[in-house]
């Protein structure tokens, strides 16, 4: 016997719809709920969410009339930058990183008011809001030489609002600052001179050093001088023209000159000639 084709897709049609309606309805039918590792469970009966927290493991419910709800507790991580002003008016870009958790003890209360999207309705909004809050009381030379303090001082305004959510700041760190062009150049230009001052000490001290010896080696040539002048006396120079006579004694061979240069008058040996 031959099934029309019609059929047979009309049979298909009704398997896959009760496969669909098997795999919504058999959870719901469930009288457990399954809460994972990582997790708790926040309990609806007819969308009445009741304050009861539930921990890892199986736990009964009534089919259909109550749902379990998962809200994970793990410590989870955000990272993120924004724009703010520096107390001197300086554009500051700020990367950031964020790691928090949801407190177990807070699911209620955060599932009832916040919903599972807490990261957009609370952390974004709560980092751009502390980072503009702490940069704005430090200068842009300040941001970069206290960086740790800066930190601090964004994580304490983080962890004053987010406790409020039932949020838990585990971790906070910046990861960058940027500025712009003309203060990065000027930055660098004074680091620039920082690191060029004790060359220019050290070049200076030289000349400094370099002239006091060349001041004290003229005085000690003048006063040298002074001395010399002091000594020299009339007797001092009688003294140095015999010796020099005395010298040219010695030196002389006993023979006189048989000429003269220019006009004078030749001398004359005197003696007996053989």
């Amino acid at each position: 016997m031959n099934i029309p084709g019609s059929t047979l897709k009309a049979k298909a049609g009704f398997i896959f719809l009760a496969l669909i309606g098997a795999i919504i309805v058999l959870p719901l039918a469930s009288p457990f709920a399954i809460v994972p590792a990582g997790t708790r469970g926040v309990m609806t009966t007819f969308g009445k969410i009741t304050e009861e927290v539930y921990t890892e493991g199986l736990h009964w419910r009534w089919p259909i009339a109550q749902e379990m709800h998962l809200v994970e507790v793990r410590v989870q991580k955000g990272e993120g930058q924004g724009d703010a002003a520096s107390k001197d008016l300086q554009s500051v870009q700020t990367s950031v990183a964020l790691n928090y958790h949801i407190d177990p003890a807070a699911v209620v209360s955060v599932f009832r008011d916040v919903g599972l999207d807490i990261g957009v309705k609370i952390i974004v909004p709560a980092v751009q809001e502390a980072v503009k809050a702490a940069t704005a009381l430090y200068t842009a030379e300040e941001l970069i030489g206290k960086r740790p303090e800066v930190r601090e001082k964004i994580r304490g305004f983080l962890t004053e609002r987010l406790t409020k959510h039932g949020v838990v700041v585990d971790e906070f760190s910046i990861t960058n600052f940027s500025f712009s062009r003309s203060f990065t150049d000027a930055v660098e230009a004074k680091t620039t001179a920082e690191q060029q001052k004790p060359k220019a000490e050290r070049d200076l001290q030289r000349i400094r050093v370099e002239a006091e010896q060349k001041v004290a080696q003229a005085k000690a040539e003048a006063e040298a001088l002074k001395l010399q002048k002091q000594e020299v006396t009339a007797e001092l120079l009688k003294l140095r023209e015999i010796e020099n006579q005395r010298k040219a004694i010695e030196k002389w061979d006993g023979k006189l000159p048989q000429t003269m240069m220019g006009n004078s008058v030749p001398f004359i040996q005197i003696g007996d000639k053989k």
